[in-house]
């Protein structure tokens, strides 16, 4: 799993059939420390997540086994927003702070 913020959305007016009425959104990645990695992905969003709210995201065949993308060609899904996380008993994110 990997940490990111959602940064935007992706719209297709052509898609795969079974991509039909899955929200897919740019996630950019960050660290542990909440510090962008430079890397991106577009997500299937199977949490209802909205931009600027941070969340975790499943790759590879782990992505296929929501109930909303199972059985559907896709790699990266957004599994859950965070609502906060700590390193070492220090609060690094905290979602009422944030959005």
């Amino acid at each position: 799993m990997n940490l990111g913020r959602v940064t935007g959305t992706v719209v297709s007016t052509h898609i795969e059939e079974t991509m039909k009425g899955i929200k897919l959104l740019v996630v950019q990645y960050v660290d542990h420390m909440g510090k962008e990695t430079g890397a991106q992905a577009v997500a299937a969003d199977a949490m209802g997540a909205g931009i600027g709210e941070m969340v975790l995201v499943a790759t590879g065949s782990s992505a296929r086994q929501t109930v909303a993308t199972q059985n559907r060609p896709c790699d990266a899904v957004i599994m859950a927003i965070v609502d906060t996380w700590a390193i070492n008993d220090k609060t690094v994110y905290t979602k009422s702070e944030d959005v």
